[in-house]
Formats: structure tokens, sequence, C-alpha cells
């Protein structure tokens, strides 16, 4: 191998672990390594308010990550309304992770149906 092509290969393999490593683990669907806790977004909660995120308020400890599974057959998101987490689009089988760094409450909603509504409180 020339290398010109020695080089070339190095970059590529290098900038493949580069992108890898720079994934955001909040919204892989592995196991996180601290607590977690589990929302469900169940069927028609397109129709529903308060309760289109189960259960809803959720409490948690400061470090818990939080997944939101869709259990509807429908596109859904969990966005923050303050902008600490967005899950983009969850498909219906689908999962969305964040973990809650630090205390607070968090009001966060649907961007595709706005009247779903839930909320994170951290302590």
């Amino acid at each position: 191998m020339s290398g010109l092509h020695r080089l070339f290969f190095v970059l590529v393999i290098g900038a493949s672990v580069l992108v890898g490593a720079c994934g955001s683990s909040s919204s892989s669907p592995m196991t996180p390594s601290g607590p977690t806790t589990a929302v469900t977004i169940p069927q028609n909660a397109s129709t529903m308010t308060v309760t289109a995120y189960s259960p809803n308020p959720v409490n948690v400890a400061v470090g818990t990550t939080i997944r939101w599974s869709n259990a509807d057959s429908i596109v859904h998101t969990a966005t923050a309304d303050g902008g600490a987490f967005n899950s983009g689009n969850i498909n219906g089988g689908g999962a969305f992770n964040f973990t809650f760094p630090t205390a607070g409450t968090f009001n966060y909603h649907c961007t595709i149906h706005p009247n779903m509504v839930g909320t994170v409180v951290v302590q």
C-alpha cells in the first residue's frame, strides 16, 4: 500500500471512530448504565392530553434516564418546552432515552400533537 493510500485509509478509519464517538447517548436505544424510568406513549395518544405520557407526572432523582417508548402506531415526540431535550420523531415501537443531569421541573409535549403534554420532576 502506498503512503498516500495508507494516509487515506487512516483518515477514513479515524473519521469513522470520531463520528461514532460523537453520537448522543441520550437518544440511543441502548440500555443506560444508571437508574432508568419508563414512560409509555399509549395507543391513540394523539387524542389525549395529560394521559398521553404514562406516568405523568414522573418524579425521578438527578442522574436518572427516562426512556420514552412509543406504543402507538403513529409518530410522536417528547420535546421539552424549554429545549432541555428533544426526541425527534419516535416511530411506533421506537424509544428515546434522556438522562437528567440536574434538578428541575421539565414540562414537555409532542410537537406533532401539541395537546399531548407531560412533566418530569427531577429532585
